[in-house]
């Protein structure tokens, strides 16, 4: 059974048993009655008939992709896309749902707008999520990421790079040293950066960001 079906049949349950067994449980639907547990969000869909966050992450990303749908409406998509990873499970169901390819193949648009969104949603999934620092690491998007925080024409799309960058190599020792591979030699650390220290990595990113403000300036 769906999870979501399954928690409001037991939210169900549990309050139909809870309005038999108090007698001055109000009758009238315009009282709003306390409950024990609330409904979640995929919960709240079901019971309406709506489709799960899954799905939605699924037809914003088929939309993102569609040679028939605007940019401007693209841009709508992924900006659902956004808002919709930035809960830790939807970012983790990115990898079961297979959209992390996809995902990737979008730093490579034409459309500025597009790089931008791609990095953007990218750093919002692995901002504190180990799980999601992997799989875009397994994906091979930091070497892209680098490239764009430091050679793209757009000022926004470099911003939103240096985030997902800034994101990934949080606690997250084999990203950082996949970072720090990347970048040209003027902006390696000149020792070893532990990457639990948040005061180390901020310096490593602060370079970044300065040589991707110059370079277009």
């Amino acid at each position: 059974m769906d999870p979501g079906m399954n928690q409001l049949l037991k939210w169900s349950i549990e309050n139909s048993d809870a309005t038999r067994n108090d007698p001055t449980a109000s009758t009238d639907p315009k009282v709003e009655r306390q409950s024990g547990q609330g409904l979640n969000a995929e919960a709240i869909k079901a019971l309406m008939g709506g489709p799960s966050d899954a799905e939605l992450m699924k037809q914003s990303m088929e939309a993102i992709q569609s040679p028939d749908v605007s940019l401007e409406h693209k841009l709508v998509a992924f900006d659902n896309f956004e808002q919709l990873i930035e809960t830790i499970d939807n970012a983790n169901n990115i990898q079961a749902l297979g959209l992390w390819t996809p995902l990737k193949e979008q730093l490579d648009n034409q459309e500025a707008e597009m790089r931008r969104m791609a990095a953007w949603c990218m750093g919002t999934a692995v901002q504190n999520n180990s799980r999601s620092q992997e799989r875009l690491l397994v994906i091979d998007a930091i070497p892209v990421l680098v490239k764009l925080a430091l050679k793209d024409t757009n000022e926004q799309v470099r911003r939103k790079a240096v985030y997902a960058l800034s994101s990934e190599v949080r606690n997250y020792p084999q990203a950082l040293e996949a970072m720090v591979q990347e970048l040209p030699e003027e902006l390696r650390p000149s020792k070893a950066v532990n990457a639990s220290d948040m005061e180390e990595i901020d310096s490593v990113i602060d370079g970044i960001k300065r040589a991707s403000s110059k370079s277009h300036s």
